[in-house]
């Protein structure tokens, strides 16, 4: 009798032991609150009630809080200039950080608003959006038949001076010329103007045939 006395009386005491060593749950404060159809939190942790708006993080387009979740729809952002060359993307809409100020024209770089010759001919602009103009000089009528181009000229020059046909043979402008035995010719200018006609006058006198 005194064994099962004393077995009795460990066993009480060994149990309360054992029972305290035992993980208690955790108080129901404690546990992280699930806000699906109650609101919506942005990256910091701060929580929106629905129907707020608001901006999930700095980089992040504004939304609407509602009961499925943050709605975010994407601005109309203003358009990018054309000369960008730098893009800062870390907000919502992009920005523009840095223009391109100079052009590119076959194989060469020209600052905007700088003016430059391609050809004897052709002048071109570097404009302000990046883009190169470029005119052609339009040459005055010569005053002969026969012009020759001089390098680094752009307009043909009358290096035999002023001239005309009379048929197939040039002739010099300013007197007659005797194209045959029978046939006198003169360069005309044309009417009311100091331009003179391409083609001759001539005219045909009685010759002796010989």
């Amino acid at each position: 009798a005194q064994s099962s006395e004393s077995e009795l009386c460990q066993h009480l005491l060994v149990t309360p032991l054992f029972a305290a060593s035992t993980t208690p749950e955790p108080p129901e404060e404690y546990v992280y609150p699930d806000y699906r159809g109650k609101g919506c939190v942005d990256e910091s942790g701060f929580v929106y009630a629905i129907g707020e708006k608001f901006t999930p993080g700095p980089s992040a387009c504004p939304c609407l809080c509602t009961e499925e979740g943050p709605l975010c729809i994407q601005p109309e952002c203003p358009r990018l200039h054309p000369r960008c060359i730098h893009v800062d993307t870390s907000q919502c809409c992009p920005q523009c950080k840095e223009r391109k100020n100079y052009c590119e024209f076959r194989g060469k770089t020209y600052q905007t608003l700088e003016e430059f010759m391609v050809s004897p001919c052709e002048k071109c602009r570097c404009e302000a959006n990046g883009e190169v103009l470029c005119t052609v000089s339009a040459c005055p009528q010569t005053e002969c038949v026969d012009p020759v181009y001089e390098p680094d000229q752009c307009c043909p020059i009358c290096k035999n001076g002023p001239n005309c046909f009379a048929e197939t043979t040039v002739i010099p402008a300013g007197r007659e010329v005797k194209t045959d035995e029978c046939t006198i010719c003169h360069c005309t200018y044309e009417e009311g103007t100091w331009r003179i006609e391409r083609q001759a006058m001539c005219t045909r006198h009685e010759c002796k045939q010989i």
